[in-house]
């Protein structure tokens, strides 16, 4: 059953008196919106053959900030009523103080449309989901003895979100969001090891529950596992890395993407201040942040602030051209908002912050990229990692990876991780792949306390001189 859209105007606020009051807290200020938001999401979890839970979560609620120079007021609340409205615009009032800013343009509209799904949890009876959980168990079960235990999640999640700013423009966004995971343990001769598989993003659910879908992703699962079962412990020196084309783009996420971002270097704490214009990465490195790509887990058709999604290069042929921004750290670096003003939900402020971020393809084949190491690993599944925006250092672990030795692939290896920072990785960066792969829809991303969806991907690279951390040879 499909619940009626999120009309705040029409069913909880008068929208003259919503603009009255968002006009008084931002007098005098440079910037500032009220961001109203229902969200609805539900997840199934099955674990051993049995539902472990089955929740359904629903929440809504305001955000309402006033902007001037680098300071921002603001104040949120569940209820969404004018009397909560008007005490949230007096304490975000607080940060204007005299005022004397000039209010900013407001974003520019758009009709463009990057979803394909209305709401992702109609598409399926709750019966039909508990369903396919239990094939995806016994299906795996089947498939092969050494399974010993399965976990399945089918999620999805709907986020309605109104906007309205000063000036009395509104803006909206309808945005879904499913995902289907799959996770498996296999047990031979006394040991166990796991692999695990997954992917979403902004459509329906209905796609994902299809045999003929599940099916693969439950086979790539236990694939992994099974590699992992004949893994040897990693090497551990500085040599030569190849990371796998897709889901490895998480490095240049976490490494280089963050540092990207425009808070980080307009306050000068990033690897990458000041630098634009100058060489951050090998010749043929080009790296874009893109939020308009339909139906992936990072797109926007508007950001946070009303922004809309765009195609924004970062790097181009190793130059450093651009940073991703939101309105108020554009505004103080005098440059363009990006389309990267994004929020985890009505009771977060606003930040700079990726979408989709990846890396360009180049002429180089796979089979050519892994000829070239003499003694090295193939990186293709990354699991955790710690990263400083500072300096860009990062540590990574790998979920699959092999040992390469005089350009073929050996052994599949275990307890590996690489070990490097950013602006370095990027500088010996020897071959880029012709294989581009975005990620299956399966990122989150942290900062400040906040998370938001976002999607990875790059082709595969050849990376000199990385720190392999494991076990010494």
């Amino acid at each position: 059953m499909t619940e009626a859209p999120f009309s705040p105007f029409e069913t909880l606020l008068d929208e003259a008196i919503a603009l009255r009051r968002l006009r008084e807290a931002t007098d005098g200020a440079e910037d500032g919106e009220l961001f109203l938001e229902r969200r609805r999401s539900e997840a199934l979890v099955l674990d051993d053959g049995r539902i472990r839970s089955a929740s359904y979560d629903a929440s809504e609620g305001f955000g309402l900030r006033a902007v001037r120079g680098e300071v921002s007021g603001y104040a949120h609340s569940t209820h969404i009523t004018e009397a909560a409205l008007a005490r949230a615009a007096e304490t975000a009032r607080l940060a204007v103080g005299d005022g004397g800013g000039v209010l900013a343009d407001p974003p520019a509209g758009t009709n463009r449309r990057l979803y394909a799904s209305d709401d992702p949890m109609a598409d399926a009876a709750f019966a039909a989901k508990i369903d396919t959980l239990r094939e995806i168990d016994a299906f795996l079960r089947d498939l092969d003895p050494r399974v010993v235990q399965v976990s399945a999640t089918i999620a999805a999640s709907l986020q309605e979100v109104e906007i309205l700013r000063p000036e009395g423009v509104r803006l909206r966004d309808v945005r879904p969001m499913a995902r289907l995971n799959i996770s498996v343990i296999v047990e031979e001769g006394g040991r166990r090891e796991s692999g695990g598989m997954g992917g979403g993003g902004r459509f329906g659910l209905a796609g994902l529950m299809a045999p003929g879908h599940w099916q693969g992703v439950a086979r790539e699962a236990l694939r992994i596992a099974v590699v992992n079962l004949a893994a040897e412990p990693a090497p551990a020196g500085v040599m030569d890395v190849a990371l796998g084309a897709g889901w490895p783009g998480i490095l240049l996420h976490e490494a280089v993407g963050h540092g990207l971002e425009g808070d980080f270097n307009r306050k000068k704490s990033s690897a990458f201040a000041g630098l634009l214009g100058k060489r951050v990465a090998a010749p043929g490195v080009t790296v874009l942040d893109d939020g308009t790509i339909p139906d992936r887990r990072g797109s926007l058709t508007i950001d946070d602030e009303g922004t809309p999604g765009a195609r924004n290069v970062l790097i181009e042929d190793g130059i450093l051209t651009g940073y991703m921004q939101d309105r108020q750290n554009a505004r103080l670096m005098g440059v363009t908002p990006t389309g990267n003003g994004r929020r985890e939900s009505y009771a977060h402020i606003p930040m700079p912050r990726m979408t989709n971020t990846y890396m360009l393809a180049g002429d180089a084949t796979r089979d050519a990229i892994i000829a070239d190491i003499r003694d090295g690993i193939w990186a293709v599944g990354f699991g955790g990692g710690q990263v400083d925006i500072t300096s860009g250092k990062f540590v990574f672990s790998c979920t699959e990876a092999y040992r390469v030795r005089n350009g073929r692939i050996g052994a599949p290896i275990k307890g590996a991780t690489l070990i490097g920072d950013g602006p370095t990785a990027l500088q010996h960066v020897r071959a880029i792949g012709n294989d581009l792969e975005l990620d299956p829809g399966i990122g989150n991303c942290g900062k400040a306390g906040q998370w938001v969806p976002v999607g990875v991907g790059q082709p595969t690279l050849l990376i000199g001189g990385l720190t392999v951390g494991g076990a010494a040879t």
